[in-house]
């Protein structure tokens, strides 16, 4: 006998992984992966801001390939990673600890894999600009 479950398939979260939208963050861990053809950096944020997701985490991959420097170089300058490293191209994770900045999360899902994809980021400074307004209702449609 076979019974049809709808959302069976679905893998259920903890609700962190399924945050998506603008959020003030700060650098908790960062460690290099090496990968043959794609290395990357792992990257977990704590959620600072908005406050009803403070505590949350966000983890996800910045790549070091040649056509994804880019986006490691965006990630570094807008969280105000130290200059003279970055000048030197050199990478410290224990400099990146504590950075803080905007980051733009949404979510791919691929072959039933769910992956985080950071859109974009911004200087902690900017946060007003993108932070939720306080006396309207918060919308989840982002």
């Amino acid at each position: 006998m076979t019974r049809h479950i709808p959302g069976l398939h679905r893998e259920s979260g903890n609700g962190s992984d399924e945050l998506e939208g603008v959020f003030l963050v700060r650098v908790d861990r960062a460690f290099y992966r090496w990968h043959p053809t794609r290395p990357f950096y792992l990257l977990r944020f704590a959620v600072l801001e908005p406050k009803q997701h403070r505590g949350h985490s966000l983890a996800g991959r910045i790549y070091c390939t040649p056509k994804a420097l880019w986006r490691l170089s965006w990630f570094l300058r807008d969280f105000a990673y130290n200059n003279d490293l970055l000048g030197r191209d050199e990478l410290d994770e224990k400099a990146l600890l504590g950075l803080q900045g905007i980051v733009r999360v949404s979510h791919t899902v691929l072959n039933g894999h769910c992956f985080l994809n950071f859109d974009g980021f911004a200087p902690a400074d900017d946060w007003e600009e993108f932070a939720p307004s306080t006396n309207q209702e918060v919308s989840h449609d982002l």
